[in-house]
């Protein structure tokens, strides 16, 4: 039970594993008025960004968990570096199933709502693992503006147009299962740059220092489309944020 090893080579140099910047993550912190003790669950949590500089900043509590051995280990250290790790926990595990033992003030699924087959299979996992009136955050991809093609809506991480929506679209459907959308904090242009063009950086340095590895041919293929396509299509259409959810 791990990552395919690809993907933890495209974002080694990363500790913010979706088009946030720390000053955006500390925006959307800052924007929750957290107070000390909350008590986070953070599924799909990465390398642990999140929980370990909220449990610095604002004195949260919590548990990440992650499907990469890679990924939870790097938490481990955040934690042991930032000097919370009396306050976070971060467990490999298979997020798609997993509810908290005792109910949370904040669950949280930041850009990976696979783990319940979308938005709304998500929300309905985070909500097992919420307490009443408890805060809920899930980071989701929306259009920009139309897509004119199937061809646009695959390139930019789509199976289908109707895989992502538009933001007052997306934000809707949030109203549809129920909540209210009491904060948002949106991914800039600049912020995705980061994210993406970064990782062109980390294919490269790892492929010059492993040319005879077994996915170097891999990482070479990537390598020469991703910026195309990145520049091409999603630049242009996909957007993505962060929104805090409360049940009415």
């Amino acid at each position: 039970m791990d990552l395919p090893r690809i993907f933890t080579i495209r974002e080694s140099s990363h500790r913010i594993h979706n088009p946030f910047t720390a000053g955006k993550l500390a925006t959307l912190g800052q924007a929750l008025d957290l107070t000390p003790g909350t008590r986070v669950l953070d599924l799909a949590c990465g390398t642990g960004e999140m929980l370990c500089t909220w449990a610095r900043d604002h004195g949260v509590t919590g548990t990440g968990v992650d499907i990469s051995t890679v990924f939870t280990e790097k938490a481990r250290a955040r934690a042991a570096e930032l000097g919370v790790r009396d306050q976070v926990t971060f467990v490999h595990d298979d997020a798609s199933g997993y509810v908290a033992e005792e109910p949370v003030d904040l669950a949280a699924c930041i850009g990976a709502t696979w783990i319940g087959g979308g938005v709304a299979g998500t929300a309905e996992l985070l909500g097992r693992s919420l307490r009443p009136g408890g805060l809920m955050l899930i980071g989701e991809p929306y259009w920009l503006r139309e897509v004119p093609d199937q061809e646009t809506a695959v390139n930019c991480g789509a199976g289908a147009k109707e895989d992502f929506l538009l933001l007052p679209e997306l934000v809707g459907q949030f109203g549809e299962l129920g909540y209210d959308v009491v904060e948002m904090v949106l991914a800039s242009q600049d912020s995705w740059d980061r994210y993406q063009a970064a990782q062109w950086l980390n294919l490269r340095r790892w492929l010059d220092a492993h040319p005879d590895d077994e996915l170097a041919a891999e990482v070479r293929a990537e390598l020469t489309t991703e910026p195309v396509r990145y520049t091409r299509y999603q630049r242009e259409y996909l957007g993505w944020g962060v929104f805090a959810l409360t049940g009415r």
